[in-house]
């Protein structure tokens, strides 16, 4: 006859409470040593499985974003650019302006920084509940190209809308071409809908040149803008002061 123990094993299993199942015996004998009542117990087990949960959702959601590297604030270094707002970014970070459906924008010079903050956004987001893609954006023109081709759009349009931020990096290195536009349904799908997080190495002014079409880039940037936090990167890029680094200590 089969034991209290492999009973509970069963029983958790079937409930599908993982986390439980395995902190059940360490919790079994803290509640021994320590006398705990019953609700005391129960309740220090529930917490276990709960803990068990947000883990495994935020490992989820993490994955579902597709960040090509997860990065957080604590690995920027704030003191390589001295003009960033940071106080802002932080705030940024721990806020609900995903909720509001506000957008960021983060703009500036190429390796100052723009793909981690971005990045650390879309983290600090996910953590705070809320459902996030990272893509770039000549990828994003990719699968609208490929959506165009295959009659499908509308479809792909409104999956994005699932999301409540889409981050899209690196605007500004290729032309988009024909894409251009398909790239202005996209936004103009998600506006007041949902929030969009663009990284650029052009200045607005520059934005035309990766279009191919001022009127539609004005539109898109009115867009873009209405309800937007705007953060301009400066100084000199990560990489390239690495290399003077290290080019340094080789001559040295």
């Amino acid at each position: 006859m089969r034991g209290h123990p492999e009973l509970l094993e069963e029983a958790l299993t079937r409930l599908r409470m993982p986390g439980l199942r395995r902190a059940l015996p360490e919790r079994t004998r803290m509640a021994a040593e320590q006398g705990l009542s019953y609700e005391a117990f129960l309740l220090d087990c529930l917490q276990d499985e709960i803990v068990n949960r947000q883990d495994n959702d935020l490992k989820r959601r993490l994955k579902e974003a597709r960040f090509p590297v997860v990065k957080s604030f604590d690995q920027f270094d704030f003191t390589a650019q001295p003009g960033l707002p940071r106080e802002k970014l932080l705030s940024l970070g721990n806020g609900d302006w995903w909720k509001r459906r506000e957008n960021v924008l983060l703009v500036g010079q190429v390796g100052t920084g723009k793909s981690h903050i971005a990045t650390a956004l879309g983290v600090e987001a996910i953590r705070n509940g809320a459902r996030v893609r990272f893509t770039t954006a000549p990828a994003l023109i990719q699968d609208l190209l490929l959506a165009e081709k295959e009659h499908r759009v509308g479809r792909f349009l409104k999956t994005g809308n699932r999301y409540d931020l889409v981050i899209v990096d690196e605007l500004g290195y290729v032309s988009l071409g024909p894409g251009g536009a398909l790239l202005f349904q996209f936004c103009s799908e998600r506006y007041e809908r949902g929030s969009l997080l663009f990284t650029s190495n052009l200045d607005f002014s520059r934005w035309s040149e990766v279009f191919g079409d001022p009127s539609l880039t004005t539109a898109l940037l009115d867009r873009l803008t209405h309800h937007a936090h705007v953060v301009v990167f400066q100084g000199e890029s990560y990489r390239f002061r690495e290399r003077k680094t290290e080019t340094g200590r080789k001559k040295t």
